[in-house]
């Protein structure tokens, strides 16, 4: 146990599943996008969709789309500073299958015109799980720099992003591998203990096989 599981997070409330963890959902998605939010459909599920406009969830989540922390006071007028910034937003419901009770999804267009899916959960004092990137499992919790490489399932793809990792003396924390079926698609997530250079993620990305590379940075 650790003073956070006591007292909670430094955030604005009321909720912190609810509240907090709505923003860093949102404020992860915006990592992960890399740029600028410009639309964005945000479906919400469970409880967050039951209880979320008193806890202010839609809010919260617009909020960090616009790169606002847990902590900032501007968090209840986030919509009126996204009409200032010409970000469009939808909030409305979804069913989603086996999700957490505190579940979103996103679907978000950045200003090159850039596509990125989420699906996220507020696992409970402000932690979350990102479960979903672009319809495939993903597993994290946004805590460390994240590579997310979306890969056709052959063999030698786990090697090169490895071997490139090594090559960087960047430590893996932590890695999971997922795909839709034998020789389809693939993806694997690795958790680092140091940022991975903006020059290796485009390297990456430009290997054969390779279908897309999404990363998020701490910094």
């Amino acid at each position: 146990m650790n003073m956070l599981d006591i007292i909670g997070p430094v955030m604005v409330g009321p909720s912190s599943s609810h509240t907090a963890g709505a923003v860093k959902i949102g404020y992860i998605s915006r990592k992960l996008m890399g740029e600028e939010i410009k639309k964005a459909k945000i479906h919400l599920y469970g409880s967050f969709l039951a209880t979320g406009k008193g806890h202010g969830t839609d809010r919260a989540l617009v909020a960090g789309l616009l790169g606002l922390h847990v902590d900032d006071v501007r968090i209840p007028q986030s919509f009126e500073l996204a009409k200032g910034r010409g970000m469009e937003f939808v909030v409305d419901g979804i069913e989603l299958i086996d999700a957490h009770p505190n579940s979103v999804k996103l679907e978000l267009t950045g200003e090159s015109g850039r596509e990125l899916e989420i699906i996220a959960a507020s696992v409970g004092g402000g932690q979350v799980r990102i479960c979903e990137i672009d319809g495939l499992t993903a597993n994290f919790c946004g805590e460390y720099p994240t590579l997310i490489v979306h890969n056709q399932d052959q063999p030698g793809h786990l090697t090169e992003v490895t071997s490139m990792l090594a090559h960087k003396s960047i430590n893996i924390a932590t890695m999971q591998l997922y795909r839709d079926g034998r020789g389809g698609n693939a993806v694997m997530v690795l958790e680092c203990d140091q940022e991975v250079p903006e020059e290796s993620i485009r390297w990456l990305a430009h290997l054969e096989g390779i279908n897309k590379v999404t990363y998020l940075s701490l910094k």
